[in-house]
């Protein structure tokens, strides 16, 4: 009885292993160890994202403000009285900071 007990306990354990070892596998931890172990590399892939990122970033926002800018002047020459007054409010300010520059 005991004996059965402990090979279905192996079989169960030994189950479990092959499952741990399948995600560690699909997860690539020997290749996360491995960079971690050279910090140089590490240092220069990271320094390298944070670059792209960046890059991205500034792209991405000039793109969506610059069909902001180009949905509201739009919507400007539709000349919709509360949108007219926004437009003409924010070409005030712009106006006023301009001639504030020496």
């Amino acid at each position: 009885m005991m004996a059965k007990i402990n090979d279905n306990l192996l079989e169960a354990l030994i189950k479990r292993i092959d499952g741990l070892v399948a995600a560690f596998e699909k997860a690539s931890v020997a290749e996360y160890i491995e960079l971690y172990r050279q910090p140089r590399r590490l240092l220069y892939l990271n320094f390298l994202s944070g670059l792209v990122r960046g890059f991205g970033i500034a792209v991405g926002f000039t793109a969506v403000g610059a069909l902001f800018l180009y949905l509201l002047g739009k919507v400007a020459s539709l000349n919709l009285p509360i949108i007219g007054r926004f437009v003409a409010e924010i070409t005030r300010i712009v106006e006023v900071e301009l001639h504030r520059l020496p």
